[in-house]
């Protein structure tokens, strides 16, 4: 692997995000209209009981700002490479000795970048709208970040692989799969909560482990490796299954000269 070419793809994408300030929309904007929605219904609902604490607060906030590693993961590798079918710049790359592995590698390092800004305005909104702080779950958020992470870049190989093989008519599902992820993972509530036809799908997704080990510990309650095991074997296989597929859709679009639609 190249360095000098993986950073190279890291400073192209860099330099598109700050000289396009609409597109800080999902990194500025976003999070703070996420974080006012969650966490003002969870006060609207806490203040309707007299009795209630703050836990559901607290469900929600610590929900949003753990999707937003999950989202922004996905997010920012997705559209790294949708920017090049925009640009029409998918043929140049392919003309060049950039590999595979290496623009991948690059695209990661932006999203990497761009997780970190994103999670900061995240986190200090929720501290000062709602005294809300993600320290509170301790160090147990580095192990669920990672986790939530490498989903976030297993979710978008396949994304990936659906533009390539269906070209930019796919580009849809960058934004619209992990609201479907969402709902079953569980991210504000357990998933006894879900309707019963949908449990089961809901327990085969990582996420909806990594969500509940969250939810654990916020609870005060050491933190279930068990459900952190679980959440890494399910990562492992949903890479794996993102690796194939992507790998597949790419051996297609070289075959059957698909890159035509982005020229």
């Amino acid at each position: 692997m190249n360095r000098r070419r993986v950073f190279a793809i890291t400073r192209r994408h860099a330099y598109v995000l700050m000289r396009s300030p609409h597109r800080w929309f999902d990194v500025f904007i976003w999070p703070v209209v996420d974080v006012l929605l969650w966490g003002s219904l969870g006060v609207f609902v806490a203040n309707q009981s007299p009795d209630a604490d703050r836990a559901g607060v607290t469900y929600l906030l610590a929900g949003i700002l753990l999707f937003h590693v999950l989202y922004q993961s996905q997010i920012a590798a997705s559209t790294g490479f949708l920017e090049e079918t925009w640009s029409r710049n998918l043929l140049n790359l392919l003309a060049t000795p950039l590999t595979e592995l290496e623009y991948a590698a690059g695209v990661a390092l932006f999203g990497l970048a761009k997780l970190t800004v994103a999670m900061a305005v995240v986190t200090l909104a929720a501290f000062a709208f709602f005294a809300f702080s993600i320290a509170e779950v301790g160090w147990a958020l580095i192990p669920i970040g990672l986790l939530l992470l490498a989903c976030g870049w297993a979710i978008s190989l396949f994304v990936v692989g659906l533009v390539l093989r269906f070209g930019q008519s796919a580009e849809v599902l960058a934004w619209g799969i992990l609201f479907v992820v969402m709902p079953l993972s569980g991210v504000f509530y357990p998933v006894d909560a879900l309707p019963p036809v949908l449990q089961p799908i809901a327990r085969v997704l990582p996420t909806t482990h990594i969500f509940a080990a969250a939810r654990t510990v916020l609870d005060g309650e050491p933190l279930p490796w068990d459900q952190l095991a679980i959440a890494l074997v399910g990562t492992v296989a949903l890479a794996g299954l993102g690796l194939l597929y992507v790998t597949t859709m790419l051996r297609t679009f070289r075959q059957r000269g698909y890159v035509t639609r982005f020229s």
